[in-house]
């Protein structure tokens, strides 16, 4: 008996406790009885109440949600095939509208597809490739390597950033009755056909390959010119330094006559004896122990010889 008591009253209390039910902060819900919307929806968060079993709670968010869309080859206005990949945020602002039309969070993203989707590229076809990749009318900055080139950019009437804002209004009109905000579309990449990419990436290699060959050809010229004016320079170096020693030669060869001269002229007896050291001198300078001398009674060696021994 007290089993037969206790299933019945389980059986109550889960039924009430099905009845009672938390929003937390980041939500918001609708309440369904047989699967048709009753109520507002609850947009605060708390403990709730619903009827049990015949009433279903569903919760959506109230944050910021994500679109990235998968990246497509678009042509534009000037025939040009471009690849454009996007990407968006939005949030639910009628949770009772968006299970209507949607019902959930796949749902929603398979209608932004189609809408977002098709917006850029009604937006990207009616704009020229130009168009789509700038922003602005900037003055092209050129560096030292492309002073001689006259480059410069097209000018723009509306620039990517215009053309954003026109898919944002068009893809916000199209979702407001699907209770959904469009917050923002963003371009994440713009890149050219891969045919299209390949032709581009030869023509920027070109282009660098020909400045590289600039800069080497100008290294070349200054190479030459420094070599030229290093010969120069050594040139003039070693003949100042050859005229230099001459001066120096000169200035020692005067010096050592000056001394030759003063000795030959001082008395008799330094002027004797400096004559028998350079007489001696010469004698040893031609003569070798294989050869013979043959003196005569007048020659200067005899005479100094003479004059050693006293007589």
């Amino acid at each position: 008996m007290k089993l037969l008591t206790i299933i019945p009253v389980v059986v109550l209390v889960l039924i009430a406790m099905s009845g009672i039910y938390v929003v937390n902060e980041p939500e918001q819900c609708i309440i369904t009885q047989f699967g048709k919307p009753v109520g507002d929806p609850i947009m605060t968060p708390g403990l709730k109440f619903k009827i049990p079993v015949i009433q279903k709670v569903h919760r959506f968010e109230k944050r910021f949600l994500e679109w990235d869309g998968d990246p497509n080859e678009l042509p534009t206005r000037d025939k040009r095939f471009i690849s454009v990949d996007s990407y968006a945020r939005w949030r639910i602002t009628d949770p009772l509208k968006y299970f209507q039309r949607l019902k959930n969070e796949m749902g929603a993203q398979t209608r932004l597809d189609d809408i977002l989707d098709g917006e850029v590229r009604n937006a990207i076809a009616k704009y020229d490739v130009v168009e789509v990749v700038r922003s602005t009318n900037r003055t092209p900055q050129q560096s030292e390597a492309l002073e001689e080139d006259n480059s410069f950019l097209d000018e723009i009437k509306s620039g990517r950033n215009v053309i954003r804002e026109e898919v944002l209004e068009n893809a916000r009109s199209r979702t407001a009755d699907l209770g959904i905000e469009i917050l923002d579309i963003e371009f994440k990449r713009i890149n050219y056909e891969a045919e299209v990419q390949r032709k581009v990436f030869e023509r920027m290699i070109s282009e660098r390959q020909r400045i590289a060959d600039r800069f080497r050809s100008e290294g070349q010229g200054e190479a030459f010119r420094i070599i030229g004016e290093k010969d120069r320079e050594l040139l003039r170096i070693r003949s100042e330094a050859y005229r230099r020693s001459q001066e120096i030669k000169g200035h020692a060869d005067a010096e050592a006559t000056n001394i030759y001269a003063e000795a030959y002229n001082r008395s008799a007896d330094t002027r004797s004896f400096y004559e028998f050291l350079k007489t001696m001198d010469s004698y040893k300078q031609t003569l070798d122990k294989e050869s013979t001398l043959v003196l005569t009674t007048d020659g200067d060696f005899y005479r100094f010889l003479k004059r050693s021994d006293g007589r």
